[in-house]
Protein backbone atom coordinates (compact mmCIF):
# COMPACT_ATOMS: atom_id res chain seq x y z
CA UNK A 1 0.00 0.00 0.00
CA UNK A 2 3.10 2.29 0.77
CA UNK A 3 4.19 1.70 -2.55
CA UNK A 4 1.08 3.07 -3.93
CA UNK A 5 0.36 6.23 -2.25
CA UNK A 6 3.98 7.18 -2.64
CA UNK A 7 3.11 6.54 -6.64
CA UNK A 8 -0.19 8.09 -6.04
CA UNK A 9 1.27 11.04 -4.48
CA UNK A 10 3.88 12.15 -7.52
CA UNK A 11 0.98 11.32 -10.35
CA UNK A 12 -1.19 13.95 -8.11
CA UNK A 13 1.98 16.60 -7.70
CA UNK A 14 2.22 16.36 -11.38
CA UNK A 15 -1.20 16.52 -12.71
CA UNK A 16 -2.09 19.39 -10.17
CA UNK A 17 1.18 21.47 -11.12
CA UNK A 18 2.48 21.42 -7.39
CA UNK A 19 5.99 21.93 -8.08
CA UNK A 20 7.17 23.12 -4.69
CA UNK A 21 6.19 19.92 -3.39
CA UNK A 22 7.59 16.04 -2.69
CA UNK A 23 5.60 13.16 -1.58
CA UNK A 24 7.16 13.32 1.53
CA UNK A 25 5.65 16.68 1.93
CA UNK A 26 1.98 15.33 1.82
CA UNK A 27 0.93 13.62 5.15
CA UNK A 28 -1.17 10.25 3.87
CA UNK A 29 -3.79 11.28 6.82
CA UNK A 30 -4.37 14.68 6.23
CA UNK A 31 -7.17 16.25 4.12
CA UNK A 32 -6.78 17.12 0.66
CA UNK A 33 -9.84 19.52 1.04
CA UNK A 34 -9.61 22.63 3.02
CA UNK A 35 -7.46 24.28 6.02
CA UNK A 36 -4.93 21.67 7.33
CA UNK A 37 -4.36 19.76 3.85
CA UNK A 38 -3.37 20.69 0.36
CA UNK A 39 -6.20 23.58 -0.04
CA UNK A 40 -7.80 21.58 -3.36
CA UNK A 41 -10.60 22.77 -4.71
CA UNK A 42 -13.75 21.31 -6.60
CA UNK A 43 -11.73 21.93 -9.93
CA UNK A 44 -9.09 19.67 -8.72
CA UNK A 45 -11.05 17.16 -8.06
CA UNK A 46 -11.58 17.07 -11.95
CA UNK A 47 -8.25 16.50 -12.37
CA UNK A 48 -8.11 13.45 -9.60
CA UNK A 49 -11.59 12.18 -11.01
CA UNK A 50 -9.19 11.96 -14.49
CA UNK A 51 -6.04 10.80 -13.11
CA UNK A 52 -7.70 7.69 -11.69
CA UNK A 53 -9.69 6.84 -15.10
CA UNK A 54 -6.35 7.30 -17.09
CA UNK A 55 -3.66 5.37 -14.92
CA UNK A 56 -6.20 3.05 -13.15
CA UNK A 57 -9.25 2.37 -15.52
CA UNK A 58 -11.65 3.54 -12.74
CA UNK A 59 -14.37 5.32 -13.41
CA UNK A 60 -16.22 6.95 -10.40
CA UNK A 61 -20.05 7.22 -10.69
CA UNK A 62 -20.32 10.86 -9.69
CA UNK A 63 -19.28 13.53 -7.44
CA UNK A 64 -20.09 12.64 -4.04
CA UNK A 65 -18.60 9.36 -4.31
CA UNK A 66 -15.49 11.49 -5.07
CA UNK A 67 -16.30 13.33 -1.99
CA UNK A 68 -16.13 10.25 -0.01
CA UNK A 69 -12.87 9.10 -2.20
CA UNK A 70 -10.74 12.14 -2.31
CA UNK A 71 -10.44 12.45 2.07
CA UNK A 72 -7.10 11.95 2.09
CA UNK A 73 -4.00 9.97 0.46
CA UNK A 74 -4.79 6.66 2.34
CA UNK A 75 -8.36 6.60 0.83
CA UNK A 76 -7.49 7.17 -2.60
CA UNK A 77 -4.70 4.48 -2.16
CA UNK A 78 -7.36 1.79 -0.52
CA UNK A 79 -10.20 2.67 -3.20
CA UNK A 80 -7.69 2.59 -5.99
CA UNK A 81 -6.02 -1.12 -4.99
CA UNK A 82 -9.63 -2.54 -4.54
CA UNK A 83 -10.76 -1.20 -7.88
CA UNK A 84 -8.24 -0.75 -10.16
CA UNK A 85 -8.24 -1.66 -13.38
CA UNK A 86 -5.13 -1.83 -15.17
Amino acid sequence: MEELILELKKEIIKVLNLEDMTPEDIDSQAPLFGAGGLGLDSIDVLELIVLLEKHYGIRLANAAEGKKIFTNMENIARYVSENRKR
